[in-house]
């Protein structure tokens, strides 16, 4: 009895694939082998046999099952076989084949992306693959090469072969002559990481979402690709018809019965009803199908491979998910005979795969064709597939002769049996391809033109519904976005009528603000009142405005709102959608009205009105969701000019968002409107706000604009470098600027620098509709300048290689680039030669690029001429171009004629390499700006401005600029506020050794003070270099940044040098002066310490007698006796020692002369005759015969608005000399303070600095004649020569020797009994040291240090903002000015501006010290600086010395930093000899409680009137320190009289952002005498004149031929000079009486002025 084997071990599944499986074991246990197993299986888990059950027997334990099914589950069952056969128990278990599509998905790294999560975002992302071109490795990178190829429409996409990193052939068999020669014979054949196309294609569509698969199907179409039709899927044997993929298709094509009249048709490829021809195969067919039909749609003079075959790379790899796929070809006619294949259009469908295993497929195109093509060799085929009761094809079979399985006898039972015509089989025999392919197209011919089946596409989807494929429509989201496109496009019959209906607001309304925008910016039709003209225009646009707002939103716009406000995927299918539609439409209008206007051109030539208006319908008859959107931004503007808080405003405020998310998602949004020429500021602005939130600000913006000719290709070259989707057809071209965001891939934002790169493509320049305007260069000139001055990248878009005919074009981007240049911005421009066939064409126009870089270097210098910048000599100059590098030559874009030629693969290759180069140059450029959406918006912003204003380079100082500028300032400001403090501080200490000079020294020379004042020059010029070199090490290294701010203020360096070097002579030339005025004081105090010295070594010699003599055991009665006989003796010697008198009248009139010593004859004469005695006398007025010609001084006031009229121009000088007399009297009392401060006599110092102050004063007012500054000049000096005078004398009497000698007797008396005393003095020597020496120099310091001390108090906390710059800082003074609402001080401030700026600083000082004792703390925290220093040098110093070495020691120590007082150091130091250590003790006692009593007394010392008084008698002032850091430049406007507001000293053009009228420098017309109220803003952008002395009448607008260094910026909006205009509306009568005229007429805009509106303007004047 034989026994049954025992089982094998459990089932594994080492390997499971779509078709196979491998299945392992373990032998049974206990049973010695070799063992026999047979494999059972079967599909699903039935456990009784089952039909499909199958089985092998194996030997070993591992078995391979091939022929399986994907995705099916499969029962396995092994058992032991025994030899006589039988078997036992079996083990089994199932697993599940693995799917096709993710099978292969996963090799082809997509397995995350099944589904249709591939988004056409994504494949357009710059990315590393971006910039490079190499060839893909693996599987996994094959998807994202095919696709980068697609994005371009480059006709090698299909080539898709992975290239391996090492040679697949054997080089040992090579020629040995030739070790590099590869032999042919060993190259491999090894498809293990190769793909079939079809699959590859197939598999991008199952991953792809639809509107990427409607991208890809248009690039494919592009190149002349079949493209997917019905898309299948093995996994689930569902097809798709992918009628939305081909949705976007439009062609344009001309059948030959339109040739005669040259018109052609142009539509949708889903809406042209064409017959339809299709091929299939059934079973084996020996011919190359698809091979044949791409032979059958070429012509001899073009061949083009549409469909994938065989002999193509990888083609005959086996497809392994693509069988199944229909794809679709088109064949058009253009119309010539001779080129033509087909004479009307055909549609080529091509199944893939056997025929007989795809029934759906068979079964739709057995009912959408007009005729089947079937290939079949094997005739014993199951034909069923052709027997469909409802087909309507006619059918061809096509076989092969030479086959071995042909049969005529079953070819013609076929035909008979299936219904075939016999002149429907081609039979190809033995002739050649060529002679096949034309009977078949001799077929096929016969087949569509017989009245054939014509369905459109679109039409099919019924068909495909009904048989259970699925329409890739059918999604909801689709089918919504569809039904909301056409609820809008559905009711439009004629599109000029909807536009006016239905989008009203951009239209006329739109056009007619924007015209008024510009003329308010221009004011080329203002007549003489300009203001009361500005603000009519003004009232016009609000009245447009509110007409706007009474519009009430339209149908059409509320369903276009709703449509976008869907979820994503349905706002892009209503975005799409109604594009398709209104395309559609458009097109359709456009072709009947061309047609009309053709008629009306041949057959009623006359009828000029007819052509007039079909030419206008035919330049507005497009239509697009662009105007939706125009529409949208301009409902938007209008609700931004009502009230925040009304609802229709809150209405519209997600608006922006919406069309923020349009940019992200790839959709293209207008910057300018083509239409208006203008840019909807405020919604844009809301839109790039928008944006920067939604990316959560990380929207940094690299920007790229293309600039050419109209139709040379520009928006073709854009979508071909991006794969994006600008406008190319429809009829009709670019209009405008459109911007469209691409993202940069995470890898890439660190290298890029950026988040996005924003395209903009431009309308085309010198457009034919434009041509005939006058204005249309002007709109070249905007469109050029607005999109370089926008882009960081530009490319000039060239036709051919000819540059002649952009020869005007190439002016305007000249004349944009240099304007950039001015205003911070080098781009970098890219030439590109469109339509260059010559592969020789770079080499060959080296030539011609040498001409047109000689060309664009004349044109710099033409246009450098016009800006007045002659400087830029070389276009290189104004941009970044090298002719070499950045010349490209791209050929034509049609390898062929159209409409079947492809696009020629030189033209992808060439704009690929192009991209390459301009991602390449921007990955390793340090010269681009990275703004973000903000800083983009704020640039735009700035930039529109200046385009409207005409006058580019001068006005251009947008708010990204201002902020650079500010910055700048705001930092230079620090370094120079750093320098002047350490400056200020080295000074003071030499100051303060210069004081002590002889103080602690003995027996000192007073020459040796002329050498240390040498030593301390050069000092101070080898310090000056030092912190000089610091500021501009500082300045370097802000430009090194290399980020946005320092490139806009690039073109302010060279004058912040020049300040840099200017404050450093200032600076030498201040030290120097205060240096050698120090040594002069000292050097003025040196008779007194002579007599002094004198009287104090007698003193010395007569006790030192008395003691020799034994006298010390006097009595005090007795030593009394004997002092008093030794002062007699004193004041006797004395007697005839007297101060020198000074006749300070005289040397003043020394000083005059010589610094009149250059003038005329006449003021020699003046004089020898002048009193300076009496000229100081009274109030000094200007006379009318100081001027010899008044009217031709009165004349450079600047103004032909300002009459000539003696009592007002004698008025005005009276008032500067009044301002500079009172400025020499604060001189003058300042030099009285230090000469009693210091106690010291007259030095002829202070004279020279008064007539430098006067000359320095009066040098920028040319008013003023030489008689009447000779006159001032005597007045000033006479007026100082008297107070000089009289300090002199009190100054002679004060230290007059025996005067001074009484005053000091009984400090002598004490001395000298004390020195007979036994008694220790060290603490009252301590207490007397203390109180009369450290004292009174420690309050000294105080007083010295405590100006920059407080002026340093004043930058910090709530100040830090207001001193920073004189921007921020006249701000807050205007600011203050419109609160306190007086004319008094608007009027100081306009007329006396240094003055009324001074006191102003000083009470915001005193109104701050004033508050919580700061003044208080500042002194305290001196206070006990100074003692510190102190007490440490009592402690450093050697106790062992004498008191008389110790006390010089001391002093000498802190000699540079305190001033002792001689008299009461010498007072001290006399008849002394206490005990060095117990002095030192009693001193530190004393000095602390001089400290402590110095802080009280200042803690006691609070109120307003205290600090006023403080502040005003400081050495520093630092209301004077505040207004030297922030009004350095005294520059004044030369029509209006407002400061210069520029950083630094030195700088070349003055500005300021705060121009006021004329009115406030007593200007009234000379008819009416009525005050002028025009501003400079206004009048330098008008055709107004002004009157100049040498040039007569000048325009202002060409103010700078007379005023080069000052720019004046026209006015870039309504509310920038608000706030003079509230302040002339409220004062305007007050105005009027102080300049002796009648009130201004005050314009009705005006006076709806509001403080706030004053406020309003002020922040947007410094741009706060």
């Amino acid at each position: 009895m034989f026994q049954r084997p025992p089982p094998p071990g459990p089932i594994q599944f080492p390997s499971v694939q779509p078709d196979s499986v491998t299945l392992r074991w373990s032998p049974p246990e206990g049973v010695p082998g070799p063992h026999r197993y047979r494999v059972t299986w079967r599909r699903g888990r039935r456990i009784t046999p089952s039909p499909n059950q199958r089985s092998i027997v194996v030997k070993g334990s591992e078995a391979e099952v091939t022929g399986l099914l994907p995705g099916e589950e499969y029962n396995f069952t092994v058992v032991t076989l025994s030899e006589n056969g039988r078997q036992g128990r079996g083990v089994q278990s199932s697993v599940h084949t693995e799917l096709l599509i993710p099978e292969l998905l996963s090799t082809l790294g997509l397995g995350d992306l099944h589904g249709g999560k591939l988004t056409l975002s994504s494949v357009l992302e710059i990315n590393s693959n971006t910039v490079s071109d190499k060839p893909a490795h693996s599987l996994e990178q094959l998807p994202w090469t095919f696709l980068s190829k697609l994005m371009v429409s480059n006709l090698n996409a299909r080539n898709i072969k992975c290239v391996q990193d090492q040679p697949m052939y054997d080089c040992s068999m090579t020629d040995d002559d030739d070790p590099d020669a590869i032999n042919p014979l060993d190259i491999t054949d090894d498809d293990s990481d190769a793909i079939n196309p079809l699959d590859l294609i197939t598999a991008l569509f199952h991953c792809s979402d639809p509107f990427l698969q409607q991208e890809m199907v248009s690039k494919m179409s592009m190149c002349q690709f079949a493209v997917p039709f019905l898309l299948p899927n093995c996994d689930t044997e569902q097809s798709t018809l992918m009628l939305w993929a081909m949705r976007d298709l439009v062609k344009k094509y001309r059948p030959h019965s339109l040739a005669g009249n040259r018109t052609f048709l142009e539509d949708r490829i889903v809406e042209m009803e064409v017959p339809m021809v299709s091929f299939v195969r059934l079973g084996e067919s020996s011919l190359p199908k698809s091979q044949t039909v791409n032979k059958l749609l070429s012509n001899p003079h073009q061949h083009n491979n549409a469909f994938v075959h065989c002999d193509m790379e990888c083609g005959d790899v086996l497809r392994k998910i693509s069988d199944g796929l229909v794809e679709l070809s088109w064949y058009l006619p253009c119309g010539k005979t001779n080129i033509d294949t087909f004479t009307q259009p055909v549609a080529i469908a091509n199944l893939r795969g056997d025929g007989m295993l795809f029934g759906t497929q068979m079964s739709f195109l057995n009912k959408t064709s007009a005729a089947i093509f079937i290939f079949i060799d094997d005739l014993k085929e199951d034909l069923s597939s052709l027997n469909d009761r409802e087909s309507r094809a006619e059918l061809f079979l096509v076989t092969n002769s030479q086959s071995k399985t042909f049969n005529m006898e079953k070819l013609m039972d076929i035909c008979r049996k299936h219904k075939v015509k016999e002149t429907n089989v081609i039979i190809k025999k033995k002739q050649n391809d060529a002679e096949f392919v034309k009977a078949l197209r001799f077929h096929v011919k016969g087949a569509i033109g017989n009245n054939p089946i014509k369905m459109k596409v679109e039409d099919m989807a019924a068909v495909a519904r009904h048989i259970g494929i699925v329409v890739d429509e059918d999604c909801t989201e689709c089918i919504d976005g569809r039904a909301n496109a056409e609820g809008i496009a559905g009711n439009i019959q004629d599109v000029m009528k909807f536009k006016k209906k239905q989008l009203p607001l951009h239209g006329k309304i739109w056009k007619e603000i924007s015209q008024i925008e510009k003329e308010i910016c221009r004011m080329c039709h203002a007549d003489d009142d300009i203001e009361g003209y500005k603000s009519s225009l003004k009232t016009r646009e609000e009245t447009l405005r509110k007409e706007q707002q009474q519009t009430v939103v339209s149908e059409a716009m509320g369903k276009f709102t709703a449509g976008i406000s869907g979820s994503g995927t349905q706002r892009l299918y209503f975005l799409k959608w109604l594009k398709i539609q209104l395309d559609t439409l458009s097109r359709q209008n456009l072709s009947s009205l061309r047609e009309q206007y053709k008629d009306c051109c041949r057959n009623t030539p006359q009828d000029k009105e007819l052509i007039a208006d079909l030419d206008e319908q035919i330049s507005n008859c497009s239509l697009g969701p662009e105007h939706f959107f125009r529409e949208l931004g301009q409902i938007y503007e209008c609700a931004c000019s009502l009230p925040e808080n009304n609802p229709a405003r809150q209405q519209v405020q997600h608006l922006p968002a919406l069309c923020a998310q349009m940019l992200l998602d790839g959709f293209p949004v207008e910057l300018v409107d083509g239409d208006a020429s203008n840019i909807p500021m405020k919604w844009i602005k809301e839109v790039l706000t928008q944006l920067h939130q939604l990316v959560d600000a990380k929207s940094k913006i690299l920007v790229l604009t293309v600039l050419g000719v109209q139709s040379t290709g520009k928006s073709t070259l854009l979508n071909t470098m991006f794969g994006v989707q600008f406008a190319v057809s429809s009829g009709r071209c670019t209009r405008g600027a459109f911007m469209l965001l691409i993202k940069v891939s995470e890898e890439l934002r660190p290298e890029l620098k950026c988040d996005f790169i924003m395209v903009i493509d431009t309308e085309g320049l010198k457009s034919p509709d434009l041509a005939v305007l006058d204005t249309s260069y002007e709109h070249d000139n905007e469109l050029a300048t607005l999109v370089i001055g926008l882009s960081d990248i530009t490319i000039i878009n060239i036709a051919m290689e000819n540059n002649t005919e952009m020869k005007d074009i190439l002016q305007i981007v000249v004349h944009a680039f240099l304007r950039m240049k001015e205003v911070g911005k080098k781009p970098r421009c890219l030439f590109v030669h469109q339509n260059v066939s010559d592969m020789s064409a770079y080499d060959s126009n080296m030539r011609d690029r040498k001409k047109l870089m000689e060309q664009l270097d004349e044109m710099t210098r033409a246009a450098a001429k016009m800006e007045k910048k002659i400087a830029y000599a070389k276009f290189t100059d104004v941009m970044h171009y090298d002719p070499d590098k950045d010349s490209y030559y791209i050929p034509g874009l049609w390898h062929g004629i159209p409409p079947m030629a492809p696009v020629n693969v030189g033209y992808s290759e060439a704009v690929n390499e192009l991209k390459k180069s301009l991602i390449g140059s921007l990955l390793t450029s340090d010269n681009i700006r990275n703004n973000n959406a903000a800083e983009f918006l704020e640039w735009t912003h700035g930039l529109w401005n200046a385009v409207k204003f005409e006058n580019f380079i001068f006005n251009f100082r947008n708010n990204l600029v201002a902020d650079a500028y500010t910055d700048l300032c705001t930092q230079y400001n620090t370094w120079e506020w750093s320098f002047q403090k350490k400056m200020n501080s080295w000074l003071l200490t030499k100051e303060t050794m210069i004081s002590n000079f002889g103080v602690s020294e003995k027996n000192v020379q007073m020459n040796a003070l002329r050498t240390r004042l040498r030593e301390l020059l050069h000092d101070a010029s080898k310090k000056l270099n030092e912190e000089e070199q610091t500021i501009l090490s500082n300045l370097d290294k802000y430009y090194q940044k290399k980020d946005n701010k320092t490139r806009l203020v690039e073109k302010y360096r060279q004058d912040f040098q020049t300040s840099v070097n200017s404050l450093r002579q200032q600076m030498e030339m201040s030290m120097n002066h205060f240096l050698e005025k120090a040594v002069e004081i000292r050097e003025g105090m040196e008779m007194v310490n002579k007599i002094k010295n004198k009287t104090m070594d007698t003193i010395e010699k007569k006790v030192s007698k008395l003691k020799e003599c034994g006298e010390r055991k006097l009595s005090e009665d007795g030593l009394t006796k004997e002092f008093e006989k030794m002062w007699e003796e004193i004041i006797f010697e004395l007697s005839e020692v007297r101060m020198p008198e000074i006749d300070v009248y005289q040397d003043v009139h020394h000083l005059l002369r010589s610094n009149l010593s250059l003038k005329s004859g006449y003021v020699s004469e003046m004089l020898n005759t002048v009193d300076l005695r009496s000229s100081g006398q009274g109030k000094f007025s200007v006379k009318t015969e100081w001027f010899s010609d008044w009217t031709s001084y009165a004349k450079r006031s600047g103004s032909a608005s300002t009459p000539i009229n003696a009592n007002s121009f004698i008025a005005e000088i009276q008032n500067i000399c009044d301002c500079i007399i009172r400025h020499c009297d604060s001189l003058t009392s300042d030099h009285i303070s230090i000469m009693k401060r210091n106690n010291t006599g007259y030095n002829d110092t202070y004279i020279r600095e008064l007539l430098k102050a006067v000359d320095d004063q009066v040098k920028p007012h040319e008013l003023i004649s030489e008689k009447c500054a000779t006159y001032l000049k005597f007045h000033v000096c006479g007026c100082a020569a008297k107070l000089f005078q009289k300090t002199h004398k009190e100054f002679n009497a004060l230290n007059d020797p025996q005067k001074r000698l009484m005053e000091s007797k009984p400090i002598f008396l004490e001395k000298f009994l004390e020195s007979f005393s036994e008694k220790d003095q060290c603490q009252k020597r301590a207490k007397q040291f203390t109180e009369t020496c450290v004292k009174p120099a420690v309050e000294d310091y105080v007083s010295k240090h405590l100006g920059q001390a407080i002026a340093d108090h004043m930058m910090v906390g709530d100040g830090e903002v207001t001193y920073s710059t004189r921007t921020h800082f006249l701000n807050d003074l205007l600011k203050q000015l419109l609160h306190e609402d007086s004319f008094q001080k608007y009027k100081e401030y306009t007329t006396s501006n240094e003055i009324f700026v001074k006191n102003w600083i000083k009470e915001q000082i005193i109104k701050k010290m004033s508050s919580g004792e700061q003044m208080q703390q500042l002194e305290t925290e001196l206070l006990f600086q100074i003692v510190k220093n102190i007490t440490a040098t009592i402690t450093s110093i050697s106790k062992n010395m004498d008191i008389e070495e110790f006390i010089p020691q001391f002093c000498s120590d802190l000699k540079d930093q305190l001033v002792f007082p001689r008299d009461a150091l010498d007072n001290l130091l006399i008849l002394i000899n206490d005990k060095t250590d117990q002095f030192a003790i009693n001193l530190k006692e004393f000095i602390e409680e001089m400290e402590s009593h110095l802080a009280q007394g200042y803690a006691n010392k609070t109120g307003i009137s205290h600090i006023t008084e403080r502040i005003t008698h400081l050495p520093s002032k630092p209301h004077e320190l505040l207004f030297t850091r922030l009004c350095g430049c005294a520059e004044q406007c030369p029509f209006c009289g407002t400061p210069c507001e520029a950083g630094g000293q030195n700088h070349k053009t003055h500005f300021s952002n705060m121009h006021r009228s004329r009115a406030f420098a007593r200007g009234y017309w000379d008819a009416s005498k009525k005050l002028v109220i025009d501003i400079c803003t206004t009048l330098v952008i008008s055709d107004k004149c002004f009157s100049d002395e040498t040039s007569g009448q000048w325009p202002y607008k060409q103010y700078r031929e007379i005023y080069p260094d000052w720019e004046i910026a026209g006015d870039p909006s309504m509310q920038f000079s608000d706030y003079w205009k509230y302040v002339l509306k409220e004062y305007n009568e007050e105005f009027a009486k102080w300049a002796g005229s009648e009130p201004a007429d005050i314009p009705p805009a005006w006076k709806e002025l509001t403080p706030n509106h004053a406020l309003i303007g002020l922040r947007k004047s410094f741009n706060m």
